[in-house]
């Protein structure tokens, strides 16, 4: 890997364009180095994994108003959505918008920590509608999810937006833009304008994952993918972006990160060096923030412990920083202890999901977030008695850049009325390349025949498992077999009525919002 000094620049320096951060990324993504057999192998897990997730969702409400938005803009010859079937085809940037949130909607993918949060699957869902519509072979999209990856694990690594208080998509728009340019084979000086353009507009403050976390939490990732596709699509018609968009003086290190006196160390491959970063992420076995799932695999042990969870005096989890400031009592959210809250809060309390862990011995990704679960009063009560402390050690660990030591874990600590502590730590979650029971393609397997099995039939399910299982050979055009065919019974519809549902359909228009009128 090469280390990249990433500094702020007055405009009266005139940084070359080859100097710049957007453009070193672009010849990462232009260099046609071969890819190598466990990173392939692993980009086909990946795509195992979101697959599963994203049908898991296909009657949740935001992927439901995210469908009925691409549906209304169908496009002969375009991209897929998850569960329609090869059949029903929309533009590509309103199928990385729908697919994008199916995938994300139940926080249920895979994700890397550094400096700061990722979840690199969401790359996935852009460049395959881009792939897709542009014929392209199983071989390019592999190449274009490595990069994809490859982009968003390097700039995590090296740039923390969250201090900042910015949204980590932000890394996800100029790393789909890299990806597509990989795909399309497109010269560093198209990627380049795409990457600025990509970066600029899918910047946004953290407040979508902080007090009460709505619907958006979904959408934000499939939102930084659309505006990538239609960036790459704008740059390739010979628009430019803002530059340096890293590095200006009124740029968004100067004034959204660390400011006129920044540095940054980017890592990026060298050229001819291969992209591996994929091997560096890590999926999830629960339905919940992942720096629960090491905390959630210990509760279920600590859990057979406990007699009765009445006689529980106080629970402390000694964890990381982040852990603690995002999902622990740190972040100051009484929404993390409400019972009423959605599960788009629940999923970011970790007091909540160590009482259901503990007391359940299991983590479903309905059953564990129901309301009826939530508000269960002895529930309410334990959830109550539990806090987080951050410790040196866990936050050390946390930012370790060495895999044996790296952990995003943490100890729970439960005192009894009676004097007894149970006590024990966990370092990495059971399914971590370095945990308990490391996931393997069985695994995925298993997850994704686990995730469907109400919704796909056995040979629907086997048919998508062989296509995935040989995506390097899939030629031009073939990608389409990546769609899964749900029966029409068993999807459902928004039927809230919308703004494209308006300019569909003249009839529809309500007589009081003549404005309406002008989108036909």
């Amino acid at each position: 890997m090469q280390s990249h000094i990433i500094t702020v620049h007055p405009e009266t320096d005139r940084l070359p364009r080859t100097e710049q951060l957007a453009w070193k990324i672009a010849e990462v993504a232009a260099d046609t180095v071969p890819i190598e057999a466990e990173v392939t192998e692993m980009v086909i897990n990946r795509v195992i994994d979101n697959a599963s997730v994203a049908l898991a969702s296909l009657n949740r409400h935001p992927v439901m108003s995210a469908r009925a938005q691409a549906l209304a803009h169908a496009h002969p010859g375009g991209a897929t959505l998850f569960g329609m079937g090869p059949d029903v085809r929309v533009h590509a940037e309103w199928a990385a918008w729908a697919n994008g949130t199916a995938v994300r909607e139940l926080d249920y993918h895979d994700t890397f920590l550094a400096a700061d949060y990722s979840h690199p699957g969401d790359n996935i869902p852009p460049l395959l509608a881009v792939a897709q519509q542009c014929a392209s072979s199983g071989a390019d999209f592999i190449r274009a999810v490595a990069t994809g990856y490859e982009i968003q694990i390097d700039l995590t690594r090296a740039i923390c937006l969250h201090k900042h208080k910015i949204d980590h998509v932000a890394h996800l728009g100029p790393s789909v833009a890299a990806g597509l340019g990989t795909l399309l084979k497109l010269p560093p000086s198209v990627i380049y304008q795409a990457i600025g353009q990509a970066l600029h507009v899918t910047t946004a403050t953290r407040q979508s994952r902080k007090g009460e976390i709505s619907s958006w939490k979904a959408f934000a990732p499939a939102h930084a993918g659309k505006m990538a596709v239609e960036a790459t699509d704008r740059a390739m018609r010979g628009e430019g972006a803002p530059s340096p968009i890293y590095e200006g003086e009124d740029s968004v290190i100067a004034w959204m990160l660390d400011g006129k006196d920044a540095r940054y160390i980017v890592p990026l491959p060298a050229p001819g060096e291969p992209k591996r970063a994929i091997l560096s992420s890590f999926t999830k076995e629960h339905s919940a923030e992942y720096q629960s799932q090491a905390l959630i695999d210990l509760a279920f042990r600590l859990g057979k412990q406990i007699e009765n969870f009445e006689d529980v005096s106080e629970i402390v989890i000694e964890t990381s920083h982040h852990t603690h400031y995002v999902i622990g009592t740190g972040s100051n959210d009484p929404q993390k202890f409400d019972p009423t809250a959605s599960r788009e809060t629940l999923d970011h309390s970790i007091m909540y999901i160590v009482a259901v862990a503990l007391q359940d011995g299991s983590w479903h990704h309905v059953h564990s977030y129901e309301p009826g679960r939530a508000r269960r009063p002895d529930t309410v009560r334990l959830w109550n008695k539990i806090r987080t402390v951050e410790t040196p050690e866990w936050t050390a660990r946390y930012h370790a850049k060495d895999p044996a030591v790296k952990a995003f874990g943490g100890k729970i600590i439960i005192r009894m009325k009676d004097g007894r502590v149970i006590q024990e730590e966990q370092a990495v979650a059971n399914a971590h390349p370095l945990g308990r029971t490391p996931w393997t393609r069985p695994d995925y397997i298993r997850k994704f025949q686990i995730l469907t099995e109400d919704l796909i039939s056995p040979s629907e399910c086997q048919r998508f498992l062989d296509t995935v299982q040989n995506l390097p050979n899939l030629k031009a055009a073939d990608l389409s077999a990546l769609e899964l065919i749900v029966p029409p019974n068993r999807i459902s519809q928004n039927l809230n009525p919308g703004i494209f549902d308006f300019r569909q359909s003249s009839t529809n228009r309500p007589k009081e919002a003549p404005a309406l009128a002008t989108l036909a």
